[in-house]
């Protein structure tokens, strides 16, 4: 039966997959992994699907997250995560991404974030975003080209960011019209009411991502009074109408405790939390402080609390510092992601404030094969600890030599701050962190494809 699929059109497989979706049992998840085993021609992702299977076969506790798309979404929702994150991004998308790849001499990233406003009605302390132009906002017609551009690269996940999203005009229009796309919102969900549920029931192709920083006192001492209250009222309203939705987490250093202790991961999961977006504070954006860096033990602490919950409990978790050995490190510099800000100024990455172009007078294809990029891309390919891959903060050399190329500037006022001023106090963390890292490196990952590779084995 499966050899006879493989003549079935893609649009035959999705609407088997869909008809399928309304079961959430093992016999169900299995049939869809083997449909899905069909469409992408890349080995790599044939693998990671039968390493699902595998997954599904010996009932490992991480397969209770699909189990939770399946049997508690809105069917509006779960139908276009399946069709456009799985099928067109995932399975298709890999396609179209390789084919583009071979015309134009370089692999294009996986999605790209837009902050596409810089309007936010808060003044969290430390906001990575805090010191660009509160006015800079794009219009929808450029944030139309930048989607269509993707496309053409094989790329239907798009993350929206900001400043706050929502406040602008019109976006739920470019949800609508990009139908084939998947969408993350990082919102603080002060704005989502039972208006905007209905809205996101209709598109469908919309997850929210809140932002938290622990319970009510750790989130309303950054965020304002209230605010805590506010997402609880919002991740209610999205729960009661199956509509899935992330949680966003800033770790620094007042909030170890809290983001490692499970039964805070255990109140996300009661509010109805899918999946959770670990970040580290760096100081960058407004009043950088580096006294609210997660100090290197802490760092590492999450790192291991981290592989715990994923073990035990039913969500997803991405660690966007810790997770280096699972990507193969760094993932900006178009690797696996850009950041176009809310000005058109195509980063590196969401905290590196710096550009060499611009949407506006750039196509993405001119900006992902830049001198910068390309040079970025190139120094990632050098790291020989995966624990350690940020450019920021794990190489902060690499950071000063990279805002220092030909053509680089800053995207706002005070940008530089990372690079000048604090350079002392990134290579002192830089150091002292590597001092875990590499033990933890040398005695957690001794079977990485990444050792092999630097010890000459194959």
């Amino acid at each position: 039966m499966l050899q006879s699929l493989k003549t079935y059109t893609r649009d035959k497989l999705v609407s088997y997959l869909l008809s399928l979706a309304t079961s959430s049992s093992d016999e169900t998840l299995i049939k869809m992994t083997h449909l899905m085993e069909l469409i992408p021609k890349k080995e790599y992702y044939k693998d990671r699907i039968r390493w699902i299977r595998e997954l599904i076969r010996t009932k490992h506790p991480s397969i209770a997250f699909p189990r939770r798309i399946l049997r508690d979404l809105h069917p509006n929702q779960r139908d276009k995560w399946i069709t456009n994150l799985a099928v067109n991004h995932l399975l298709s998308g890999t396609n179209r991404r390789k084919e583009w790849a071979d015309r134009h001499g370089f692999y294009p990233p996986s999605t790209m974030v837009i902050s596409v406003t810089m309007r936010c009605n808060l003044s969290c302390y430390g906001c990575y975003a805090g010191d660009y132009n509160k006015s800079l906002e794009l219009s929808l017609e450029e944030i139309d080209g930048v989607l269509t551009q993707m496309k053409e690269m094989g790329i239907y996940f798009a993350v929206i960011s900001g400043g706050e999203p929502f406040f602008m005009d019109g976006i739920f229009e470019l949800f609508k019209k990009h139908s084939d796309m998947a969408f993350l919102v990082f919102t603080h969900g002060g704005l989502i009411d039972e208006a905007m549920v209905q809205r996101l029931i209709e598109v469908g192709n919309v997850m929210p991502a809140f932002s938290l920083e622990g319970y009510r006192h750790e989130t309303d001492e950054r965020r304002g009074a209230g605010h805590f209250d506010k997402v609880l009222h919002a991740m209610r309203l999205l729960r009661e109408n199956g509509l899935s939705f992330c949680g966003s987490f800033t770790h620094s250093s007042k909030n170890t405790a809290i983001i490692t202790d499970p039964t805070y991961i255990d109140f996300l999961l009661e509010q109805g939390v899918f999946a959770l977006w670990l970040f580290s504070y760096v100081p960058v954006g407004r009043e950088p402080n580096p006294d609210l860096m997660p100090s290197p033990e802490q760092r590492d602490r999450l790192r291991r609390a981290t592989v715990e919950f994923r073990a035990t409990r039913p969500m997803l978790f991405v660690d966007f510092w810790n997770d280096g050995p699972i990507i193969s490190g760094c993932i900006a510099g178009g690797r696996k992601y850009v950041h176009i800000n809310a000005n058109g100024d195509i980063e590196p990455c969401v905290f590196c404030h710096f550009a060499v172009d611009n949407i506006r007078r750039s196509s993405l294809q001119e900006a992902l094969g830049s001198p910068l990029f390309r040079k970025i891309r190139e120094k990632q390919g050098e790291h020989d600890n995966l624990l350690r891959p940020c450019m920021l903060i794990d190489h902060p050399d690499y950071g000063r030599e990279f805002f220092a190329s030909e053509g680089a500037y800053p995207t706002h006022e005070g940008a530089e701050t990372i690079f000048t001023t604090l350079a002392e106090r990134m290579d002192n963390y830089a150091r002292s962190y590597g001092e875990i890292a590499d033990q933890a490196w040398e005695e957690e990952f001794k079977g990485h494809p990444v050792r092999q590779r630097t010890t000459g084995k194959r």
